[in-house]
């Protein structure tokens, strides 16, 4: 149209003037099962301050630009829960254009949402290849989301680079960090925010205990002979389970073994009682409930469980410090972004750009655009 300005692509200097134009063919959001073309005039520009000839860019196209911003959307909103080869097969695309699409649409959520200032945050590695191939992840625990991924593997320097990328103002604004008991996340957590209180993740805690209970359940089992063992082969999980969580069967079967071996009963009903120490209010309670439930292993020779309470002594006010009103936080969050970064690599039958996958994981939990 006449009169019409041209803006430079890359500076976004006005021209009255353009350099040459021609028509391209941009795809639009289909209509009744039609696939929708625009035909649209792009032009060039020569740019005094770029000092070379720029190509215009208009604020509806995407940065694909044969495709409009509202098709880009389209496909992201269909990737969050299908794979790339189902897209593409649905709106008749390449699967790296989707993919291109997408981590476009990706991209924007990220923008829209800003950079973040968490109060209270979550900390844990991911496994993203065989080899211990780790990175790490960060989450706002009020507001629910990841907010970081990234590191080079599960070292203080990794973590410590969220740190650097957070900003030391926002990174005093932290108050609360939720972790497991790895010693390099403690330290980068105590060298940049050392106001932050340090919360160890409940269900790491409970993973031990039910590590050493599976070792119990092991030296019985080499401990007897003969038709003694048919009580514990194959019982791993019916231990390691609680009880609500039993079909009917596993539950006679654990019946059965409990009666058949007085050690394994008693490491498991230790086992199940040590979760109360959670639901106490004070400090003080909780310390007493400690020591009664450390004072019931003796004289019962289970070293593997002797060898945990002196872990939880070791690291108890990371422990306690959940009997603090102010930290009653939900601790199931972490774990559970975990495992839903492992449902995003098991869709894709494993992820090589790692790029991708941090996008991925860092939009898993917000809204749409």
């Amino acid at each position: 149209p006449a009169g019409k300005k041209t803006a430079c692509g890359e500076c976004g200097r006005v021209y009255r003037t353009f350099y040459d134009r021609k028509v391209r063919r941009v795809r639009d959001l289909s209509c009744g099962g039609w696939r929708i073309y625009l035909d649209v005039e792009i032009r060039r520009v020569w740019c005094d301050r770029c000092g070379l000839v720029k190509q215009e860019r208009l604020a509806w196209l995407a940065d694909t630009p044969f495709y409009t911003k509202r098709f880009a959307c389209a496909v992201g909103r269909r990737c969050r829960a299908a794979s790339l080869q189902d897209v593409a097969k649905e709106f008749h695309l390449n699967w790296k254009t989707v993919k291109a699409l997408e981590m476009q649409y990706m991209q924007e959520q990220l923008r829209r949402v800003g950079t973040p200032g968490p109060q209270v945050i979550g900390i844990d590695e991911v496994s993203i290849r065989k080899g211990h191939t780790y990175r790490i992840v960060v989450s706002d625990l009020v507001r629910r989301r990841p907010i970081w991924f990234g590191g080079k593997d599960r070292s203080e320097e990794s973590l410590g680079l969220f740190y650097q990328w957070l900003g030391p103002r926002k990174s005093q604004q932290i108050r609360l960090a939720v972790m497991d008991m790895w010693k390099a996340f403690r330290n980068a957590t105590t060298r940049h925010a050392p106001q932050a209180s340090i919360l160890f993740d409940k269900f790491h805690v409970l993973r031990h205990l039910g590590d050493a209970l599976d070792q119990v359940r092991k030296r019985e089992y080499a401990r007897l002979t003969g038709q003694d063992r048919r009580f514990i082969k194959g019982q791993k999980y019916t231990l390691l389970s609680h009880r609500a969580h039993l079909t009917l069967d596993g539950r006679r079967a654990l019946r059965t073994l409990l009666r058949a071996n007085k050690r394994l009963n008693t490491a498991y009903l230790l086992k199940e009682s040590f979760g109360q120490l959670w639901d106490y209010q004070k400090e003080g309670w909780a310390r007493r409930f400690f020591e009664n439930w450390r004072a019931a292993l003796k004289w019962q020779r289970l070293g593997p469980y002797e060898k945990f309470a002196a872990m939880i002594e070791r690291h108890w006010d990371g422990i306690a410090a959940f009997c603090q009103p102010e930290n009653k936080v939900s601790l199931g969050f972490v774990e559970g972004l975990n495992n839903k970064v492992r449902v995003i690599q098991r869709r894709a039958y494993g992820l090589r750009d790692e790029e991708y996958l941090r996008l991925k994981v860092l939009t898993c939990m917000l809204p749409e655009l």
